[in-house]
């Protein structure tokens, strides 16, 4: 990465964080102000790091470069499936654990002879993160 697309992608970062909090602290007290900030946050992070993306992508490439970061390409995105599995298969496990055990901890105050029944369902439900992190074992051991 040269120099100049590392100041690129530093102003591009400062400048999405800096222009959403000025329209927060500038703008008028209001409930909608609070969405507004957030989405002019989002419009600005993502439209400067698309920009940045552009420029620091942009070049020249020979073919024998190209062929062969075919297998970079096929390797780094083995990774980022792997990073995706581990991570979603958290979070459905994390609302599924955070879902049945209110619902179970609710359960087991009015009876307490359910306690065995409502310990499989929060099992189950963190069983969806374990699920993902072997795939994405399976998926590291084929890079």
């Amino acid at each position: 990465m040269t120099v100049m697309t590392q100041i690129i992608l530093a102003v591009a970062l400062v400048l999405s964080i800096i222009v959403p909090f000025g329209y927060y602290f500038i703008g008028e007290k209001s409930r909608g102000r609070y969405k507004t900030t957030i989405a002019t946050n989002a419009f600005f992070f993502f439209g400067t790091m698309l920009v940045a993306a552009m420029v620091m992508f942009a070049g020249s490439s020979s073919v024998q470069a190209a062929t062969s970061a075919d297998a970079g390409l096929a390797t780094g995105l083995g990774y980022i499936a792997a990073a995706l599995v581990t991570g979603l298969s958290c979070i459905g496990g994390g609302i599924a654990v955070a879902s049945a055990a209110s619902a179970a901890l609710g359960a087991i105050s009015e009876d307490q002879s359910i306690l065995g029944k409502s310990l499989i369902f929060v099992g189950l439900a963190e069983g969806v993160a374990l699920y993902g992190l072997i795939i994405s074992f399976m998926i590291i051991g084929k890079l």
